[in-house]
């Protein structure tokens, strides 16, 4: 397999090097008070990470102001980076992210070579006791400038690594058009062909057998559900997470017409349980929205997070702008979220509990999505059922009995390493969380549910639930046709358990979803239609069992799934469940033809249009931040 590099880590200096007094803060002494400084380093010494980034990420000095009293000290110089061009540094394209991630930047520049480092970890403290010693020519940098170096002369290898670098990696692991864009009836006509092909012709010569198999698929997908049924979530015990102990954690939220969700959502984000020092808050956004990029600007500055503008590139997508982040991602593990999700505050250490508990091939743990709209419609009751039953029942079930996972997309949380080895997220899957669950099992990593809550919105008008749902259905179809384009190749990486869960859950999703008004017909023509003393052949049989156990699996999963979350009272919503399928096969088939016209087409679901419980978790950790954080 055609692996996608590996990434280096993402700090400067190794975690452990913690020995011996703060140097990197005698640049300070006589500038911030003592009791500052020494606040400062009984810091640095809880969480495991230079002082001055304790100083610097909390907001009491900054960055571009301690570099020059560094500078001042150690005599080295700083370079802004603003007289260097792309031939300067002495990196291949394939090379930049590599940059982005570590902070160094190698540059050969009027007959020298240079290495510019912009301080994390430990880097300061390191310079400062090797100051006399080191013979390279080391120049400083600010974070803000090697960014805006990185975007400005390096953004080519960027921007096709954001859009393209799976399909250049491994084009049959991407959906990536294989036509020029100049030809696109050219895809178009392949992929009318294959649908056509595949829905029309075997009914019309095999009606029976076909039949046949659509119902065994829907069975084949309603017992996997009753399965997981059977597995309580587990509890895998570990030991807590010590503060000195916790690495750097990136969480990368991708914003589009968001602006009024900005603020509620980083509140959320700052609530969460973890030191600020180590939190690294990336927002993207797209360079056509000006109105959520002014509502970033009006929180002020916040020294634990950026704001990326994502290039005006086709496709304009969720995982297009995940990408175009995750090379300035300085943590160890990422998390990505939504513009409306709410996680609860201890979310982060229950990720690294579940990392620490499940193994080291565990790539991403995924946490438990929960709808909590308190103006519902009957759509969103049913959507709140639907997530009860798949996060709190279906998933901890797989993950239970080793499938891998079709992972949701939000609060998903990764080793940031492993998940650029596999080529990160595919910029044309519309689906990119499941298509990379599954992708994850092919490259040998795992991937686990733990018990966190991420609260969500859930649609509220049949429009947008449409709109959205399609986009899903579309995404699982992507997933099928290119893990299933080689399935020996699949068989032969995956081995057999996720081979057939890509084809029940995955193609299962979908399949299910178009057969469903094949087999209420063949219901209602035998119970209404039929003359009593017909006798029921079995194909007719079949039908009436797939539909039996559909709807006794979908009542089994999210009724168990609102009894897990205590909120079985809103369980009469399962009685709509024949009704709710005609509109999941109405998304089903608008998503086939979308599949054919408008493959890597995004469709925006709106946010903030509902009334949400009001959870503000922030109080409560107020107190605990400010006995952690230094005093001046």
């Amino acid at each position: 397999m055609a692996a996608a590099p590996r990434a280096p880590d993402n700090d400067n200096c190794h975690h452990g090097f913690d020995e011996g007094a703060a140097d990197e803060l005698d640049c300070l002494r006589g500038v911030l008070a003592p009791r500052l400084l020494q606040q400062a380093e009984i810091r640095a010494r809880e969480l495991g990470i230079g002082a001055d980034q304790v100083l610097i990420r909390l907001g009491m000095i900054d960055e571009a102001a301690y570099l020059r009293l560094l500078s001042r000290h150690t005599g080295m110089a700083i370079d802004d980076l603003s007289e260097c061009d792309r031939s300067d540094v002495m990196l291949r394209d394939d090379q930049i992210t590599y940059a982005a991630a570590s902070g160094l930047v190698p540059l050969h520049r009027d007959g020298e070579r240079i290495m510019v480092i912009a301080p994390r970890n430990y880097s300061a403290r390191a310079i400062c006791r090797a100051k006399r010693s080191i013979n390279i020519d080391f120049r400083l940098t600010s974070d803000y400038a090697l960014r805006r170096f990185l975007l400005q002369e390096a953004a080519a290898p960027l921007i096709e690594e954001s859009t393209r670098g799976l399909g250049l990696h491994d084009p049959a692991m991407s959906a990536a058009p294989a036509f020029a864009a100049a030809r696109p009836w050219r895809g178009r006509f392949k992929r009318g062909a294959a649908v056509f092909a595949i829905a029309t012709l075997p009914p019309f010569l095999f009606p029976a057998i076909w039949g046949a198999m659509l119902a065994v698929w829907f069975l084949a997908f309603t017992a996997l559900r009753l399965a997981t049924c059977a597995f309580l979530r587990q509890r895998h015990a570990a030991a807590p997470v010590l503060d000195d102990q916790l690495p750097n954690y990136s969480v990368i939220v991708a914003l589009y017409r968001e602006a009024s969700s900005v603020a509620p959502l980083v509140l959320a984000l700052e609530a969460l349980d973890y030191p600020r020092e180590k939190l690294d808050i990336i927002l993207v956004v797209e360079p056509d929205d000006l109105q959520t990029r002014a509502a970033i600007a009006r929180l002020g500055t916040k020294p634990h997070l950026r704001m990326l503008v994502a290039p005006a590139v086709a496709p304009q997508t969720k995982p297009k702008a995940l990408n175009w982040a995750l090379p300035f991602a300085r943590g160890s593990f990422t998390a990505v979220y939504d513009a409306e999700d709410r996680p609860e505050p201890g979310q982060l250490r229950a990720a690294l509990k579940a990392f620490r508990a499940h193994g080291r091939e565990v790539a991403c743990a995924q946490a438990s999505l929960c709808i909590d709209n308190e103006t519902h419609s009957l759509l969103s009751r049913m959507f709140t059922v639907e997530y009860a039953g798949h996060f709190d029942v279906m998933l901890p079930g797989m993950t239970a009995m080793g499938l891998p996972l079709p992972l949701g997309g939000s609060s998903n949380h990764f080793r940031t390493a492993m998940l650029r080895t596999v080529g990160a997220w595919d910029a044309y899957n519309v689906t990119e969380d499941a298509d990379l669950g599954f992708r994850l099992a092919r490259f040998g990593y795992r991937s686990v549910a733990f018990p966190s809550t991420t609260f969500e919105e859930a649609p509220l008008h049949l429009d947008a639930w449409l709109r959205q749902r399609s986009r899903w259905m579309k995404g699982w179809l992507q997933t099928w046709c290119v893990h299933m384009c080689h399935p020996v190749r699949l068989w032969r990486e995956a081995g057999g358990r996720a081979f057939f869960t890509l084809n029940i859950v995955a193609g299962g999703n979908v399949v299910t979803a178009l057969a469903y008004p094949i087999m209420l017909y063949a219901v209602i023509d035998h119970m209404v239609f039929s003359r009593s003393e017909r006798s029921i052949d079995w194909a007719t049989a079949l039908h009436v069992a797939a539909f039996a156990a559909g709807c006794i699996s979908t009542v089994a999963l999210g009724g168990l799934g609102m009894m897990r979350r205590r909120r079985l009272r809103d369980g009469w919503i399962l009685g709509l469940t024949p009704l709710y399928w005609i509109c999941l096969s109405t998304a089903a088939w608008r998503a086939v033809w979308q599949f054919i016209w408008k493959p890597y087409h995004w469709e925006k679901t709106e946010h903030g249009l509902a009334t949400r419980r009001t959870t503000d978790p922030a109080p409560r950790l107020s107190a605990r931040r400010s006995q952690r954080q230094p005093h001046r």
